[in-house]
């Protein structure tokens, strides 16, 4: 089996923030790989309560595309 791309990690991590937190405007900041996984950093807006905030996240993608471990705080 081929090794998930930069790109292909990035677009599976927008898509799983896009799913999970119901936002469009998802925005990455940073992409690198560590021991062997892509970890992906952004922030995405979010509503509580009809005050408007910003989320950070931090998403890891193994070798295989699957996403194992997910963080999200507020900014």
């Amino acid at each position: 089996m081929k090794a998930v791309s930069k790109e292909d990690a990035q677009q599976i991590a927008v898509n799983f923030v896009r799913e999970k937190k119901n936002s469009e405007n998802i925005i990455v900041a940073v992409v690198e790989q560590k021991d062997g996984a892509w970890v992906i950093n952004g922030t995405c807006p979010i509503d509580l309560e009809g005050h408007p905030w910003t989320e950070r996240f931090e998403v890891v993608i193994d070798k295989k595309g699957k996403v194992k471990f997910t963080e999200f705080s507020l900014l």
